[in-house]
């Protein structure tokens, strides 16, 4: 029988009456939609303002301000929060010349926003640029149905066991793959730094991969590739959900695994750098584990429990090619003897601000134990 899939109704809007609007001149106008995080350190927020001339730069991006109050970001009688332009990309929506800006969050008196987390972490990029920190950060989520329920999924019941959904093909394999098309075009035409995608273990769930990216360029991409996932989602009526365990029981959690290598792994002889860093990384574990998600570990303890390609979250460990450790050096990186090692800890949550600047504290700069330097004075 066939099952109503649970979408939004906006989606089922005539998206070619829309298509006559979108392509109408603008006589050398330009839309320019402002993209934030808001209070829950997970949501995106929008809005877009008319400017007079296409923006070159991001200089050429005025501050705006927007009312904290509605994104739990500040009370009522005290709410305007500035905007402050960060990175600039093409809008895949409105089309050129109309562009899409990342903003940091700062409060009344231009102290950054508690979920801002770019803040600090731009700090620490600048200290450590020298060593010119890669990234790629593989991003998990799973599509669901309006109703909260995996889009495609039995109204009730379930689909049959993990093992064919995998980088499957065909109808009883996949579910939404138009959707995840439609994200990486618009990615590539935006000018994130999207370089993969793949059906995930779960079926409903989607993965995309964003980089190699250098210092706060990583967390600046994965950002705009969210909210472009977002975006695309509604027009498609349902919804990507970055929950770290959306469906208990036996099928696989959702993470966000981070690659990463400075420029001395990435030569030859490399192999005793990384080496060198996952022995930092086994000495700060809680640390990290309190870093990765946004709650302080707790999202992060239903996915990491040892089972379903993960690491337990009580433990450290480390392997060539072992997708159950908490730190994965690939293969080819063991024979070739440099290269890169991955990071699988970080939740499908994460604030990957919050991530690249943790590795960058403990790697590079060495950190050790709970607490953080502050670089104010540098």
């Amino acid at each position: 029988r066939a099952v109503a899939m649970s979408v939004s109704h906006s989606s089922r809007l005539n998206k070619l009456v829309r298509e006559q609007y979108v392509r109408l001149p603008q006589d050398g106008l330009v839309q320019v939609t402002y993209v934030w995080i808001d209070g829950s350190g997970e949501g995106v927020r929008c809005k877009t303002r008319t400017l007079d001339k296409e923006p070159k730069s991001i200089e050429d991006v005025p501050e705006w301000n927007f009312d904290g109050s509605s994104t739990a970001q500040a009370e009522g009688s005290n709410s305007d929060m500035f905007l402050v332009p960060v990175c600039m990309f093409r809008d895949p929506f409105c089309l050129d010349p109309n562009k899409l800006v990342l903003c940091e969050v700062l409060k009344y008196n231009r102290k950054p926003a508690e979920t801002n987390l770019r803040h600090t972490c731009r700090k620490v990029m600048d200290l450590v640029k020298d060593s010119h920190p890669w990234f790629g950060m593989e991003q998990e989520y799973t599509l669901l149905g309006i109703n909260g329920h995996p889009y495609g999924w039995p109204d009730n019941g379930f689909p049959g066991p993990q093992g064919p959904y995998y980088c499957g093909v065909g109808a009883d394999k996949v579910y939404g793959r138009d959707i995840v098309e439609s994200h990486y075009k618009a990615c590539l035409y935006a000018g994130v730094k999207i370089c993969g995608t793949n059906a995930e273990v779960m079926p409903s769930q989607w993965e995309f991969q964003v980089g190699p990216c250098e210092g706060i360029e990583m967390g600046d991409h994965l950002w705009m590739a969210r909210f472009i996932l977002h975006r695309v989602c509604e027009d498609f009526g349902v919804v990507a959900t970055l929950d770290p365990k959306p469906m208990t029981g036996n099928w696989n959690g959702a993470g966000c695994h981070t690659n990463y290598s400075t420029e001395e792994m990435r030569r030859e002889g490399g192999l005793k750098h990384i080496e060198a860093a996952i022995e930092k990384l086994s000495k700060r574990h809680d640390y990290h584990i309190c870093v990765y998600d946004p709650r302080g570990g707790r999202d992060n303890s239903r996915r990491l429990t040892g089972h379903h390609e993960t690491s337990n979250i009580f433990e450290f460990s480390a392997g060539v090619a072992n997708r159950g450790a908490s730190i994965r050096i690939p293969r080819q990186v063991g024979q070739d003897g440099y290269g890169y090692f991955e990071d699988r800890r970080p939740a499908a949550n994460c604030d990957p601000y919050a991530v690249t600047e943790a590795i960058m504290r403990t790697t590079v700069l060495n950190e050790t134990g709970v607490e953080t330097k502050d670089y104010a004075g540098h």
